[in-house]
């Protein structure tokens, strides 16, 4: 796993800069028209919601957006119906990626995901070809700027966690049960703690290097599915060395 913590603090690094694009507010509406459809539009009683409002306003989503957004998963406006489906394939190099969209068309989906693979060395597989290789997990980030290792161990630990991941030399890991992340969050927050990012995960169980070429290509892939607008969140394997990645950079 000693290579998971460098690739969540490039997803951070990634996310912030992803609000530059124009796609993120729509992604985060999304996000909140589906928590608000699968638990009403009662973020005191929605976790996923709230949590989903909170990404939202960190990204200076207007209120107004988000309001609509809401209103939409509960069907007090009319909008487009999301649904939720995974992909899974492998990347150059044998990389497993597994790839979360919501999309109100999975005819123009699943071709397109297809698409993006075999154009950037990879392939899409069938459901269950790469997934048995991750965990789904809550995982939430704290840096390391707000407390010591021992402190938030035993915040985490009280809260309700599973475990506490300190690989990376800029944040922690908190580790929960995916039902518990944002319970495990409000905790750790009214501790006193700053969380930079808290959602439910895929992990993979095991990191595959890759170097080169290789490392080349799969970055182009990820960041070609990223930017599918039904896609939500891209998870991998894959472990690119430091100097790859500052070769690239």
């Amino acid at each position: 796993m000693s290579g998971h913590s460098k690739w969540v603090n490039i997803r951070i690094k990634k996310g912030k800069m992803d609000a530059l694009r124009g796609k993120t507010f729509t992604r985060l509406a999304k996000e909140i028209i589906t928590a608000a459809r699968a638990g009403g539009g009662d973020p005191n009683s929605n976790l996923r919601l709230r949590n989903a409002i909170q990404k939202a306003k960190e990204s200076s989503m207007p209120q107004e957006n988000i309001k609509r957004a809401i209103m939409r998963g509960t069907g007090e406006l009319e909008g487009v119906q999301y649904e939720e489906i995974s992909y899974e394939g492998y990347g150059p190099g044998g990389v497993a990626i597994m790839v979360l969209a919501m999309t109100d068309n999975r005819n123009r989906t699943a071709p397109e995901i297809r698409s993006i693979f075999r154009a950037h060395g990879g392939n899409l597989g069938e459901t269950g070809c790469v997934g048995y290789l991750f965990d789904q997990k809550g995982v939430i980030v704290i840096g390391r700027e707000t407390a010591d290792e021992d402190t938030v161990m035993l915040a985490a630990l009280d809260a309700g966690a599973e475990d506490l991941k300190s690989d990376d030399e800029d944040y922690f890991e908190v580790i929960t049960e995916p039902a518990d992340v944002y319970k495990v969050r409000e905790a750790l927050e009214g501790g006193g703690l700053k969380v930079e990012e808290a959602e439910a995960r895929i992990i993979p169980q095991n990191m595959v290097t890759v170097m080169g070429k290789d490392a080349q290509q799969v970055m182009k892939l990820i960041d070609a599915l990223e930017e599918n607008d039904d896609v939500q969140n891209v998870y991998s394997n894959a472990d690119i060395p430091d100097e790859e990645l500052s070769a690239m950079a």
